[in-house]
């Protein structure tokens, strides 16, 4: 399957070249290029991409079974969601460093035990975003360390709870539902 997946294995008939790149916006959190690309058949294109450097989900499981979640708002959207802890990677930090950090930071809870579960690319279409899974067990609860400017509530909820909450669309954030989709079928 993962030979079957890779994007540039086999397929070199789909592939796209860039001919020339430009930087449309530059912020803290993401980059907007607009590209124009050859395409397979020798036509030129336009390519509009946000430039992102990844991402991490984490997993929180409690020795009950109970899962680790945040009630946090998301201004884009203009309500509060519920979702699993996650933060962006820090330019050359280790991807697990990156969600010890960020499930300390967000939720308080240190684990003793990490599994890696892959990867997931939320906006294919228009983004470079690679958003890496982790589990966490043996938890133990501290004091939250919130950045400046975050605000969130954390919160103990069952597997079955969250299943109902997708399934009535009171969770909507596709890495949660992605998490959840791993842990379900680990």
């Amino acid at each position: 399957l993962e030979s079957m997946m890779n994007a540039t294995s086999g397929h070199g008939h789909l592939c796209e070249t860039q001919i020339e790149t430009s930087t449309v916006f530059d912020g803290k959190l993401l980059e907007v290029r607009l590209d124009r690309v050859r395409l397979p058949d020798g036509a030129e294109a336009t390519r509009e991409y946000i430039v992102h450097q990844g991402a991490v989900v984490v997993i929180p499981l409690l020795d009950n079974g109970e899962l680790i979640f945040e009630r946090q708002y998301r201004y884009p959207l203009q309500r509060a969601l519920l979702e699993l802890p996650a933060g962006k990677i820090d330019p050359g930090e280790d991807i697990l460093r990156t969600a010890q950090r960020e499930l300390l930071e967000e939720t308080g809870y240190t684990a003793e035990e990490w599994e890696y579960l892959g990867v997931f690319h939320p906006l294919i279409s228009y983004s470079s975003e690679v958003i890496h899974f982790f589990i966490a067990r043996q938890l133990t609860a501290g004091p939250a360390c919130l950045d400046e400017g975050e605000f969130l509530e954390v919160l103990p909820m069952s597997l079955e709870t969250l299943k109902a909450g997708i399934l009535d669309n009171s969770i909507t954030d596709s890495k949660t539902i992605a998490g959840l989709f791993w842990l379900m079928n680990k």
